[in-house]
């Protein structure tokens, strides 16, 4: 049976609740922590963007569940030896159950620093790259390289886990999962996509598969579907515009193109157990091992309790 985890909502909320979300999830019997990383919430009403190794570390004492960023970009706003340093940091507070998951970015984070955003392609080179230094890193050998988007001199990491952090890659076509099969210890995406999985494995991916949905627990359908659409039309924009646009009020400029029926029809919406229980089981049946479900809005108490004795027991047989 798939292992389900607790995604933690890095724009929605700030660390203190992500700490106690944390001890929540456990406590409600979730196997394993996903945590997004961004510079910026997609829209202002999400309202939060902390740094995520701060909150890792605490997390590390707090709970001794497995934690995996979902996903941090590698490649622009921060160095991919930066990367190496606070995964294996991570890593050594986790006691070793640290996943460092990686991608590709978006521009919403990637281009405050004045750096240009590449064309698909080249961002999957500098990703390829980045995950090249990142591994020889964690060695604990020094390490030079010279490469065609990263330099690193006479560096070493001293403060190592005992096993080189495992590193997962998120892909969102069946192109991108065979070019990143070659690269990843595990494969992430949010999509319930079988041809995902299957074009993973078919070009020799290894490892777990990850997956990651959204759901909003409420009293009602209709308050449900409200607080959802409010907070996360953003991820129903259609195309590329979730890579390209650059700041949360792009996006809240963009948003009203999605309806609230069409929100509705993407994330299991009110108080009905059978139908977030179906949405995990979606993943499943495509194939994935992890899936990381997050709760939408402020009922994260009434979450936590419905799926510890509605949603949780109808998944663990």
């Amino acid at each position: 049976m798939v292992s389900v985890g607790y995604f933690l909502s890095s724009e929605e909320h700030g660390p203190r609740e992500l700490v106690e979300q944390a001890k929540k999830a456990e406590q409600a019997g979730f196997e394993r922590l996903w945590i997004s990383d961004h510079f910026h919430p997609w829209t202002g009403e999400q309202g939060n963007s902390p740094f995520v190794w701060s909150v890792i570390g605490a997390l590390s004492q707090a709970v001794s569940l497995p934690i995996t960023t979902a996903v941090t970009c590698p490649t622009v706003r921060i160095h991919p030896a930066i990367i190496a340093q606070a995964a294996a940091t991570a890593a050594v507070q986790c006691e070793g159950r640290f996943v460092l998951g990686v991608g590709s970015g978006e521009a919403l984070n990637e281009h405050i620093l004045g750096d240009p955003w590449p064309p698909g392609s080249r961002r999957l080179e500098m990703l390829e790259e980045a995950v090249e230094v990142i591994r020889k890193l964690h060695t604990g050998e020094q390490v030079t390289h010279y490469g065609k988007h990263y330099t690193v001199e006479q560096a070493r990491i001293y403060t190592l886990p005992e096993q080189p952090v495992p590193i997962y890659v998120s892909a969102f076509g069946p192109k991108t999962a065979r070019r990143i099969a070659k690269i990843a210890d595990g494969f992430a995406t949010v999509m319930p996509d079988g041809e995902l999985v299957h074009s993973y494995r078919e070009a020799g991916g290894r490892g777990p598969i990850q997956g990651g949905f959204k759901v909003c627990w409420a009293d009602s359908a209709e308050q449900a579907r409200e607080t959802a659409h409010r907070l996360w039309a953003s991820d129903l924009l259609p195309g590329s515009l979730g890579r390209i646009l650059p700041t949360p009020r792009d996006f809240e400029q963009a948003v009203p193109v999605v309806t609230e029926e069409q929100v509705a029809g993407q994330i299991p919406c009110g108080p009905d157990a059978d139908a977030h229980a179906q949405a995990v089981r979606q993943f499943a049946d495509a194939g994935f091992d992890e899936v990381y479900v997050s709760q939408i809005g402020p009922e994260q108490d009434k979450f936590f309790d419905a799926w510890s004795s509605k949603v949780l027991p109808q998944l663990t047989g």
